[in-house]
């Protein structure tokens, strides 16, 4: 197979998607890989590492859509890249449908083979391919929140920590999933006073065990939620309900009813954002305030710390990509119910039920793509 691996063009985005190592696992197997010249270069991967891989390198993009069978890519095509696709083309990819009208309808319009990282399933309903980002993400979340409390970047001026004498910041988390585990891990390495909730009681249990009296677990409700934002200092945002678009948990009215200078960040903004007030910002424009309360709702976090994320990535993506390479989409899906549960656009038809419920178009169930 003749596999793709275009430039990231989406703002501050420089993970590749996939990196040398990756590409000789592919290439040792018979595939053929086409790589667009300076694609790893931000990050350290060299184009020169990619020959050495046996890559051949190309400088335009619209070459590699035009030629290639699978496109292997970090974020969701943009505008001009998804003019490119064409059908029967595999697009394996993070793409976000839920919350992305246009998108999902240029996908249905080009024909192709559209896999999203994201709803990849593994044992146990577990995300493998969303997992290594979303470890990033809620680790990055703690990172961000700090800064944003700085009084120089319009924060209240609290450091995270406290000092001996002075309160730490209460940092509340919403979802303990592993976006919500990870910021909770660094939250509380930092020395944060921190409250999670979720509607898992099992996973507050586990949390409690390792934890103990070093974190608050609550039940997640309208109550709990209301008065855990109103008491923060920084509110995590890291609720997922897979493919779909993320529920608004925190209104409009809370947010108006919190501390000035509070920071808000939504690691769910990639999903429509579990905040009412949150819409997708970028790297280059991280922020934005509403009723004197700091947004942070970069829709590609992990993008930033991108040679770290990269390497995580393809930890996780490498084994489907073999899997679609070596057999063919039709048969690696048939094969394989996890990687069948990837299938979002498939020939014109939507084929994962949340987003057609979403967009409002017909479900087509993957398994009869396969036919």
């Amino acid at each position: 197979m003749l596999i793709g691996v275009p430039k990231e063009i989406k703002d501050q985005e420089y993970r590749v998607g996939l990196t040398p190592a990756s590409t000789r696992e592919l290439i040792s197997r018979g595939h053929t890989i086409m790589v667009q010249s300076r694609a790893g270069a931000e990050i350290g991967l060299a184009d020169e590492a990619y020959v050495a891989a046996g890559a051949t390198m190309c400088e335009n993009a619209g070459e590699i859509y035009s030629r290639a069978d699978m496109i292997i890519k970090v974020k969701e095509p943009q505008a001009a890249e998804r003019a490119m696709l064409r059908p029967g083309q595999i697009l394996y990819a993070f793409l976000h449908l839920a919350p992305d009208p246009d998108q999902a309808a240029a996908l249905v319009k080009s024909g192709a083979v559209c896999i999203a990282y994201e709803t990849i399933t593994g044992p146990g309903g577990t995300l493998p391919l969303l997992a290594p980002m979303s470890e990033v993400a809620g680790r990055m979340s703690i990172q961000a929140a700090a800064a944003n409390l700085e009084k120089s970047k319009g924060g209240m001026g609290l450091l995270l920590s406290g000092v001996p004498g002075v309160a730490p910041a209460h940092v509340v988390v919403i979802g303990a999933g592993v976006v919500g585990s990870h910021a909770l891990q660094v939250a509380v390495g930092m020395g944060a006073r921190v409250t999670i909730l979720d509607r898992n009681v099992d996973r507050l249990r586990q949390l409690d065990m390792i934890f103990g009296n070093r974190i608050t677990t609550l039940y997640s409700n309208i109550h709990s939620i209301e008065e855990s934002v109103l008491a923060a200092d920084v509110v995590i945002g890291a609720v997922l309900v897979p493919g779909a678009t993320a529920p608004r948990l925190v209104t409009r009215a809370m947010v108006a009813k919190m501390r000035a200078g509070a920071v808000v960040v939504d690691v769910a903004v990639d999903q429509g954002g579990c905040f009412e007030t949150s819409h997708a910002t970028t790297h280059t424009e991280p922020t934005y305030i509403v009723g004197g309360v700091i947004h942070y709702c970069v829709a590609n976090m992990p993008g930033a710390v991108a040679r770290t994320s990269t390497f995580a990535l393809n930890n996780a993506t490498i084994g489907p990509a073999i899997s679609l390479a070596d057999k063919g989409w039709k048969r690696a899906l048939a094969e394989d119910e996890h990687l069948r549960s990837g299938l979002n656009v498939c020939a014109g038809h939507v084929t994962y039920e949340a987003v057609a419920r979403a967009h409002g178009y017909a479900y087509a169930p993957a398994d009869l793509m396969l036919t």
